[in-house]
């Protein structure tokens, strides 16, 4: 990597691009947003007017919302450099990271993937923003694939902190620390996944997201009931206590239960828990009441952990609004 701090492209200026850009730029970042779509003159002004106005929107929103200020909106927005295709390969060139987020095809991002290749510095950073095409798969698309990982980010890209990274095996250590390093020294918070279908996140809420649209259909619930349901009650909830962490405390014997009754009465496909659940249960590991579960609690006080999760739930009810101070409606 270059001296100083670090350039940054972001190559295909669609939404994610786009949001990446504004990320980087929020934090103070240098940023080329690079569009690979051949343009003539009068087009590329075209094209650029509207995706500019669409990066001030979104800044202008932020400011609205009172996460910047007004006077931060034009500083921000001047970070982000727009390159077109003609100009493409040295911005390439110059980047110390480089994310690519062209469309979800193999074509378009064994093309774009090639161009970095071939133009990006041996020890840049290429991390590929692609939501449901495998890092092994793209590992023959680029030279020198050790600088390659993918870096999953979820939309909106300048606002949700999380950004899912799965290296192949072939990926230098030293890259995915630096792109650690970079990406939480911007405010992201990083995990790490194996190369598998859907990361994490899409993978668990893929499974949520039909289940709902589901109970719709067999009329379960309406749409605005499942919504309220989910922004008061599992929502709220996984966003105090992260899900593994949920199954502890609850107890893996209460999954272990529901998952029979579920799978039993509705899809044992769908609802049938996984081995890891059996041998928990039939080693005793039951979480935070046994003392182990996917987590080791023995050297961790009960009492403490579950203050803990009981703060966070206050905290997350009255950010939503939900919090109620006791009432006196005693009768005499």
């Amino acid at each position: 990597m270059s001296g100083g701090v670090p350039r940054i492209a972001a190559v295909g200026a669609g939404r994610m691009g786009r949001g990446i850009a504004i990320a980087f730029a929020y934090a103070g970042y240098a940023v080329d947003l690079i569009d690979l779509q051949p343009r003539d003159d009068a087009h590329w002004s075209e094209w650029l007017a509207g995706a500019q106005a669409d990066v001030a929107l979104s800044l202008t929103t932020l400011a609205d919302l009172q996460a910047l200020t007004a006077a931060d909106v034009q500083p921000i927005a001047t970070r982000v450099h727009w390159v077109r295709d003609d100009q493409a390969d040295a911005a390439i060139g110059r980047a110390d990271v480089i994310f690519e987020g062209v469309p979800e095809t193999l074509d378009a991002k064994r093309s774009a993937l090639g161009r970095i290749g071939r133009n990006a510095r041996a020890d840049a950073v290429v991390a590929s923003t692609t939501s449901t095409i495998l890092v092994t798969d793209l590992v023959a698309m680029m030279d020198r694939a050790q600088r390659l990982l993918n870096a999953h980010w979820l939309n909106p890209a300048y606002l949700i902190p999380l950004v899912e990274l799965s290296p192949h095996a072939g990926t230098d250590p030293e890259v995915l620390r630096r792109l650690v390093d970079l990406l939480e020294g911007i405010g992201k918070i990083t995990v790490r996944c194996a190369a598998a279908p859907g990361y994490i996140v899409p993978r668990l809420q893929a499974l949520i997201m039909n289940e709902a649209a589901r109970m719709i259909e067999e009329g379960v619930a309406s749409a605005g009931d499942i919504d309220k349901a989910t922004r008061y009650g599992l929502g709220l909830r996984f966003a105090a206590m992260g899900v593994v962490e949920f199954i502890d405390f609850g107890g893996v014997d209460i999954l272990h239960r529901a998952s029979g009754y579920l799978a039993g009465h509705l899809s044992a496909p769908r609802y049938t828990a996984p081995p890891i659940v059996a041998r928990l249960m039939a080693q005793g590991h039951i979480g935070v009441k046994s003392g182990q579960g996917f987590y080791d609690h023995r050297d961790r006080d009960p009492q403490v952990e579950r203050r803990d999760v009981l703060q966070r739930l206050l905290a997350m009810l009255r950010h939503v609004g939900a919090y109620r101070p006791p009432g006196d409606k005693a009768v005499s």
